[in-house]
């Protein structure tokens, strides 16, 4: 991907070592309406609110920066600023709306987020309860070595899917699938989110159609391998399990790179509502 003289966000916060914050108090010192708020928050995104809930400290061991996590961090503010153009440019041209662009925390080792801990081993994740998406930059090399999915043009297609479901907040979906999936049996909520992830595939490949100038032989096949690889199948195929399609919480391999594909084919974020979809 081409980035050499693209700008950087200033929507970044970086967080580099530091000390941890202590939440006191029954469950983390939230009340009754906050603590169903953070719950809903867990169930919903996946994330572990363990820490917020038992009331502990959090750490933040104190690191130094290397140049790989400089990199990640300049390679993460520069695609960020890619998003907002992008998405500036829908909003106005397919919505007739604003587009008010999310936050992106890079971050090494652990920080906490109102959804929870965060560290390498959640992943990058979205927080809808302060707008930002959250980034471990050793996740890159995790990418890459660990799971096959190398390549630049799959690191920023992390980030535009994180970013993606800010778009689906910006647009009200997410307080919707949220609702919903506290009505719904396990199953039936699982499916909900793997509606919600496949839309966010689909509007990564919205992004990606738009950056078409900065891309570069192959980055479209990086993208494509990086959601393939992250399939709900081929993980726990890899993790010496039977695929359990109603435990499916993302997608397989084959719906996420098909959704992303149809974004970039078709540009227009009303092919994406996987919600009205007949076949997934």
């Amino acid at each position: 991907m081409r980035l050499r003289g693209i700008r950087r966000s200033s929507n970044v916060e970086v967080r580099r070592g530091g000390g941890g914050r202590r939440v006191g108090g029954k469950a983390g010192g939230f009340g009754v309406v906050g603590l169903l708020a953070v719950l809903a928050i867990g169930y919903f995104t996946g994330i572990d609110v363990s820490p917020l809930l038992q009331g502990g400290t959090q750490t933040q061991q104190s690191q130094p920066v290397t140049q790989a996590d400089s990199r990640a961090t300049e390679f993460s503010a520069q695609v960020l600023a890619t998003t907002e153009d992008v998405w500036s440019k829908i909003f106005r041209e397919q919505m007739g709306r604003e587009y008010v662009p999310p936050r992106l925390v890079v971050f090494s080792g652990v920080t906490q987020s109102p959804c929870g801990g965060a560290s390498g081993a959640t992943g990058p994740f979205y927080c809808p309860a302060d707008n930002k998406a959250y980034l471990d930059t050793s996740f890159f090399n995790m990418l890459s070595q660990q799971m096959g999915a190398g390549g630049d043009f799959a690191a920023a297609y992390v980030i535009a899917h994180e970013v993606a479901h800010h778009v689906q907040n910006q647009l009200g979906i997410l307080p919707k699938v949220n609702a919903a999936r506290q009505r719904s049996s396990e199953t039936e909520a699982n499916l909900l989110t793997v509606k919600l992830e496949l839309m966010a595939d689909c509007l990564s490949g919205i992004w990606a159609v738009n950056v078409q100038g900065l891309m570069e032989k192959g980055d479209l096949q990086e993208a494509l391998n990086a959601a393939r690889k992250i399939g709900d199948d081929h993980l726990q195929r890899q993790a010496g399990r039977v695929p359990q399609p109603h435990t499916f919480t993302h997608g397989t391999s084959e719906q996420r790179a098909r959704w992303f594909a149809r974004g970039f084919e078709t540009g227009d974020v009303g092919q994406c509502d996987t919600f009205a979809a007949r076949q997934l």
